[in-house]
């Protein structure tokens, strides 16, 4: 595994990598649990938003065999020396191998390095999630609760 700065040259890899691994959310979890209104409304252009958002990220990608199979992707305001993981995604084939902990790491080293003291990294609730929630708590982060309801006027 390598660990390198993600450049413009992986926006492609990158965009099919995040739909690939968050698109299940989107359409499997959240779209049947808010209902078609609340879908279209909150998320139904989901995929253009990544490929609006994705070519901005200031983070890291791994690659494995010449390959992109993870990224991360974080910011940090030096005013309040915060830092916030905003991405972390792993290719289905990847998974399970620690890939998702060496990015987290690689990310708060970064972040670290830029002034941050301390770092806020958020997740999902859902079955979708509880692997993230897994990574996050093994890696010391301290879990607080927020509840997000959605109802359709």
């Amino acid at each position: 595994m390598f660990l390198r700065t993600f450049t413009d040259a992986d926006v492609p890899a990158v965009l099919d990598l995040a739909i690939a691994v968050f698109g299940p959310f989107h359409e499997e979890s959240f779209r049947p649990a808010v209902g078609e209104t609340v879908f279209a409304n909150q998320d139904g252009s989901w995929r253009q938003e990544y490929a609006d958002r994705i070519p901005t990220l200031r983070g890291a990608v791994a690659e494995i065999d010449g390959r992109i199979a993870g990224f991360v992707a974080w910011t940090v305001d030096p005013v309040t020396r915060s830092g916030d993981i905003s991405h972390v995604a792993v290719s289905a084939g990847h998974r399970r191998a620690g890939l998702g902990k060496a990015l987290c790491e690689h990310a708060f080293a970064q972040l670290k390095q830029a002034g941050a003291e301390v770092v806020t990294i958020g997740t999902g609730g859902d079955d979708f999630h509880a692997p993230a929630r897994e990574l996050y708590a093994s890696l010391g982060c301290t879990p607080f609760p927020l509840v997000t309801y959605y109802r359709e006027l």
